[in-house]
């Protein structure tokens, strides 16, 4: 037997005339030509994607000696790719991998998904983008086929429009804030939705309706009026469907204002609630499942907001005294009560409004306290030391009461409570259990509420000679010049001294115990 030479890695020469491996591979098997083609080919074809390094099958002894026995090995050709035969448009650029994007490549895009499934369900269609494409289809099979290239290219002007609109806007936004979400509304989502719902969102657009308390009743009651009005289909039951009739109105409301936490929490109780009666055995009939959802939301509302209120009225006098003078924020529906119930037992003492742009929500109950006789002052929030000198106390109402202790409020609470605890002055906070959540929040970036910037710009003036000219008036054609309105902040607990709730005076450390406890009573599920 010939000797064959080989090579150092005891890879066979193929100048040799015989096929025979001189290999000192195990069970005297020839090497994988993928393992010779990965040794030995050039950097050049590694880099062009030969399909030389591609893995292959080994080649057996007898189909080498018959390779050579006949004729000289060629290369063999490289396989073709398969080229992408859908239509790119040129305008537009080649979509990345997820693995190149950036960090806020890939925020945008998951907004973008979410925000198309939501507008999906509040047209009454599937999750899915690809069982939507088919339901549509299967409506409108002409309007799929007949007239597609018009709509393409009517559809791509308006995607670039929206694009250049969208890039507009984000020039002018805070750039670590691009994460809260803009009020935003399309005709899809009004569809087939009742028009009480459709006139509360414009009340809450136009903040004609403000307040934690005042939104969500509000809220609760028009939910109330569309479960009366709602008759099911034939083939479905009244308690099966109303949760699937109540998710457009309420993707709604999401989408043209932020729902605040404390309405977040109302509709989580009203989903327990329809899940609650779904489960009842016997079933309830279609009449007593509207009727009993109906009850439990005008109890909630009158137990856990109205009588609410009642009482932190009845816990808060005990703290207020003759001669104090009283430091208030904005305006605050339990705080006003509280304010005008003092004033009816005869006590004296004066208030201090502190308010700020640009809702200027201290006015309003500024002009009730003083019909109500009440010695009042007005100080705007940049004078807030000043206005501190003579005040004894502090009391502030509150959007959401976090697990942490720190309180969800209207912007410039913090400010209020942080020059309060730094001139040694008590800070109350009137708040309702049911605005405790179960939440922790440590600064106001995180979760918060975008207001339109240009609430900022419009300043009225009572002087008729001086023009109307704003010198911001065009500051979204400056690329440098950003404004940013943001609603709530968040205020630490080491700056509130008490929390006056309905069920008594309590540290704000302990609102996670009452959540906990009311959750247990109410049998809702503690996540």
């Amino acid at each position: 037997m010939e000797n064959v030479k080989s090579s150092p890695l005891g890879i066979p020469n193929p100048n040799s005339p015989k096929g025979v491996s001189g290999s000192p591979n195990t069970m005297g098997q020839p090497m994988s030509s993928s393992y010779e083609n990965r040794w030995l080919s050039t950097g050049e074809e590694t880099k062009k994607g030969s399909p030389l390094v591609s893995r292959r099958k080994s080649i057996s002894p007898e189909e080498n000696n018959n390779n050579n026995n006949t004729k000289p090995s060629t290369p063999k050709e490289p396989k073709k790719v398969k080229e992408n035969t859908r239509p790119h448009n040129p305008n537009e650029p080649p979509k990345k991998a997820q693995k190149d994007m950036t960090k806020a490549e890939r925020r945008a895009m998951q907004e973008k998904q979410r925000q198309e499934k939501q507008n999906r369900v509040a047209a009454g269609l599937p999750k899915g983008a690809k069982q939507a494409a088919e339901l549509e289809a299967k409506k409108n099979p002409q309007a799929s086929t007949a007239g597609h290239a018009p709509t393409t290219v009517v559809d791509s002007e308006a995607k670039q429009q929206k694009k250049k609109l969208l890039a507009k806007n984000q020039q002018n936004q805070v750039p670590w804030l691009l994460h809260l979400d803009v009020p935003k509304t399309s005709e899809a989502m009004t569809k087939d939705l009742h028009p009480a719902v459709l006139q509360l969102g414009l009340y809450f657009s136009e903040h004609k309706i403000v307040g934690s308390n005042a939104r969500c009743v509000a809220m609760l009651e028009i939910f109330s009026k569309v479960i009366s009005d709602h008759k099911p289909p034939s083939d479905a039951t009244f308690s099966r469907h109303i949760q699937k009739h109540l998710d457009p109105h309420i993707a709604y409301l999401l989408s043209i204002r932020p729902m605040s936490l404390s309405m977040r929490e109302c509709i989580r109780w009203l989903k327990k609630e329809m899940a609650d009666i779904v489960e009842e055995d016997p079933p309830l009939s279609d009449d007593e499942s509207r009727t009993r959802l109906i009850e439990r939301i005008g109890h909630f509302i009158r137990e856990r907001i109205t009588m609410a209120d009642q009482l932190i009225v009845q816990n808060g006098l005990q703290k207020i005294q003759d001669g104090d003078v009283i430091l208030t924020y904005a305006k605050s529906s339990v705080v006003e009560s509280l304010l005008l119930e003092t004033k009816k037992k005869g006590i004296d003492f004066k208030v201090i409004v502190v308010d700020s742009r640009p809702l200027f929500e201290g006015k309003h109950l500024l002009r009730r306290l003083v019909a109500a006789g009440i010695d009042c002052s007005y100080y705007l929030l940049s004078s807030i030391y000043v206005a501190l000198k003579s005040v004894t106390k502090v009391i502030m109402g509150a959007h959401a009461l976090l697990n942490n202790g720190a309180v969800y409020s209207r912007i410039g609470s913090s400010m209020v409570a942080m020059a309060a605890s730094d001139k040694q002055i008590p800070v109350m906070i009137c708040c309702e259990t049911y605005k405790f959540v179960n939440r922790t929040q440590v600064d106001s970036f995180v979760l918060n509420e975008l207001g339109n910037p240009d609430d900022l710009v419009h300043t009225h003036t009572n002087d008729s000679s001086k023009s109307d000219t704003n010198v911001l008036a065009n500051w979204r054609d400056q690329p440098d010049l950003r404004l940013l309105n943001i609603l709530y902040d968040v205020t630490p607990s080491k700056y509130i001294t008490l929390v006056v709730t309905e069920v008594g005076l309590i540290p704000c450390t302990s609102a996670p115990v009452i959540w906990r406890e009311y959750n247990e009573e109410f049998g809702k599920r503690v996540a």
